[in-house]
């Protein structure tokens, strides 16, 4: 068990803003902070939204326009010498790490301090060479390689071989979630939401537009709300209008607090192809909000208990999802029992809770 006085724990980051890793670092950082332990955050790329506590080295700040070799020279001395100068007890690292050659060089030469790897995706090649041999170079006298889910736990135990695999779920502050959800009243009324990126098709919005459209809800006028922006929004507001439902599908783009809409919509959606562990459920359900959800990989099983919080639905069958979205705006009694059930099935996942697994996972005895 950790004893110094003030232990300190070093967070590295592409950010901190937009993702779920990110706001897990975020996160973590305030429950480190408040246990007395030293926490100093890493960031990459200079983009902040989320609150976090501790210091901050912003990487990004020092990146110029043409990212070159001279400048990414200056930004690993950075980095070497703030990691040198403060002798950290433990490395969190939350980045996305798709080139070998870089992590191994990261590992061997900059990390000085036992390392924890995070794996926030079932999507491994985001953060795994694709090389059995490679990725035990990287990976295998870390600390731990901690994923965000048991399934993504098991696929890099099956994948690559590695036995210091851990699960760590991501936390949620559910007593903020609470408070900014009564910030205000959104202007829509009686609908479903979804949220998400729009750079690429792992949400399949377009399907779920189908979906919905092909659904009871319009002629119920439940809307469909949908958060987010991105590459692809403009095609799918042209698809919106194709499948005549243009009138009844707003596309709010990205909003800094999401909870208002989680409190008063009927329930969530999401229709994703695969995640990681898909933190909008569980701050949906913190609103007191069911959850309708493919049984994808990875996640939703491990949040949705199939008729007491939510619905899972058979991974990608889209008539299985209209089926539920129509059972779950309809059967009030289905409905009554998983908004009764939502708020009490993420009390696990709090951060006081997760905080703590991470302290005894990294043996550190705080008051």
């Amino acid at each position: 068990m950790l004893n110094r006085k003030t232990p300190k724990i070093c967070l590295i980051g592409e950010s901190l803003a937009n993702g779920g890793a990110e706001k897990a670092m975020a996160l973590l950082s305030q429950f480190f902070h408040s246990k007395g332990i030293g926490v100093h955050n890493v960031i990459v790329l200079d983009q902040i939204t989320y609150d976090y506590s501790g210091q901050l080295l912003n990487l990004g700040k020092m990146k110029n326009t043409a990212n070159g070799p001279l400048n990414k020279l200056k930004r690993f001395l950075a980095l070497r010498k703030f990691l040198r100068q403060h002798r950290f007890d433990f490395i969190i690292d939350f980045r996305v790490r798709v080139s070998f050659l870089q992590e191994y060089f990261i590992s061997k030469v900059l990390y000085n301090a036992p390392t924890i790897y995070t794996v926030h995706s079932a999507m491994t090649d985001l953060y795994f060479p694709k090389n059995k041999k490679c990725a035990h170079l990287v990976y295998k006298n870390a600390f731990a390689v901690v994923a965000v889910s048991d399934v993504v736990a098991e696929i890099i135990r099956k994948k690559y071989g590695l036995d210091n695999v851990s699960t760590m779920h991501n936390p949620i502050d559910i007593r903020n979630i609470e408070k900014w959800a009564d910030a205000f009243v959104p202007a829509e009324e009686h609908y479903i939401l979804a949220a998400g990126r729009m750079n690429d098709d792992v949400k399949q919005f377009d399907k779920l537009i189908a979906a919905y459209a092909n659904s009871g809800l319009p002629a119920q006028d439940i809307s469909l709300v949908i958060l987010g922006d991105g590459s692809n929004l403009p095609t799918l507001k042209k698809l919106a209008m194709r499948s005549g439902v243009e009138a009844q599908i707003v596309f709010k783009g990205r909003v800094d607090n999401p909870f208002p809409y989680m409190k008063h919509a009927k329930f969530f959606v999401l229709s994703s192809r695969r995640e990681g562990l898909p933190t909008v459920i569980l701050e949906s359900l913190a609103c007191g909000k069911p959850v309708v959800s493919f049984d994808c990989v990875s996640g939703p099983s491990e949040m949705i208990a199939h008729e007491r919080n939510g619905l899972l639905v058979t991974d990608q069958d889209f008539n299985a999802l209209t089926e539920a979205m129509n059972r779950m705006a309809s059967d009030e009694k289905l409905y009554t029992a998983c908004c009764e059930g939502a708020k009490p099935s993420v009390q696990s996942f709090s951060l006081e809770n997760i905080g703590r697994q991470w302290l005894e996972f990294l043996k550190i005895n705080v008051s």
